[in-house]
């Protein structure tokens, strides 16, 4: 399979860092919610917390991004104080435990986002795009911190409803170009762009978009991939999220092919492997 190698630069800053993009770059999930699809409950100690982020790193990932609030389909909402009381102690365990550990936010919400850069996370994962907070793009240029824009419409509880799209992939980069513009107004510097897989789009249009993904890199920015057990996979194999490691890792494959540059995976040792088989 040809490797697609994209020559505009890929950096970010990380507070002083420098993180570049020459290999691809893997992001563990960690959720510290009862109810995420995948992983609901698991991580609800911060003994447990400790243990599933060694894990994570001992295998290979870059960056651990903290969940504190499901945005699956149909997710209930929950109040700020809810998601931060989830947050911050899981927070401050992983500054003591693991200080050289690199650290996303995974939340809408700008409150949520600006507490938690302050207990020591280093970059914001919003799956909203800045649609839900208003204030989410100037707390990100306040806070001048690396920002990952994801596409989405709606809330999680009626974004599978809005999906009517006239071309998927021209629709999401016109959000894009939006949204780019309107960040950088404001001197957000290091923007990393996620399609959305999952988010407001069918089965079909997520693998049009998959697929198509390359053309993406008109913005010569970063792109994150975040198909990990999705139900883009599970349900057109028929199969549950448990057994849906086999499908993630060829969809894996097909996003590095395309030149995506991170992954946001639940299983960081086999994702790892494919990037060591491609990149090495």
């Amino acid at each position: 399979m040809k490797m697609i190698h994209t020559t505009a630069a890929q950096s970010i800053n990380l507070k002083g860092q420098i993180m570049t993009f020459d290999r691809p770059i893997i992001m563990g999930i960690l959720n510290v919610t009862p109810d995420s699809f995948f992983d609901g409950g698991q991580n609800n100690t911060i003994e447990q917390i400790i243990i599933q982020t060694r894990k994570l790193l001992e295998e290979g990932a870059d960056i651990i991004d903290i969940g504190a609030y499901s945005s699956r389909p149909g997710a209930a909402l929950i109040s700020s104080q809810e998601e931060l009381d989830r947050a911050l102690p899981a927070i401050a365990a992983l500054v003591s435990t693991f200080p050289d550990a690199i650290l996303s936010i995974d939340t809408f919400r700008a409150d949520v986002a600006e507490a938690c850069i302050h207990a020591g996370v280093h970059l914001i994962n919003d799956v909203s795009g800045g649609t839900i907070d208003p204030l989410m793009f100037e707390t990100v240029a306040k806070l001048q911190v690396p920002y990952i824009l994801m596409h989405m419409r709606g809330i999680p509880e009626n974004m599978q409803q809005l999906t009517a799209y006239q071309d998927i992939v021209s629709d999401v980069a016109t959000y894009f170009g939006q949204k780019i513009a309107a960040l950088r107004k404001l001197g957000v510097k290091d923007i990393i762009l996620d399609p959305g897989y999952g988010f407001a789009k069918t089965i079909e249009q997520n693998y049009e978009l998959l697929h198509r993904v390359d053309e993406l890199h008109y913005f010569g920015l970063p792109i994150l991939g975040g198909v990990s057990r999705k139900s883009m996979i599970y349900k057109k194999l028929g199969i549950t999220p448990q057994e849906a490691l086999n499908g993630t890792t060829a969809l894996h494959t097909l996003l590095l092919s395309k030149g995506v540059q991170l992954l946001r995976v639940h299983d960081v040792k086999e994702a790892k492997q494919i990037v060591d088989l491609l990149f090495s």
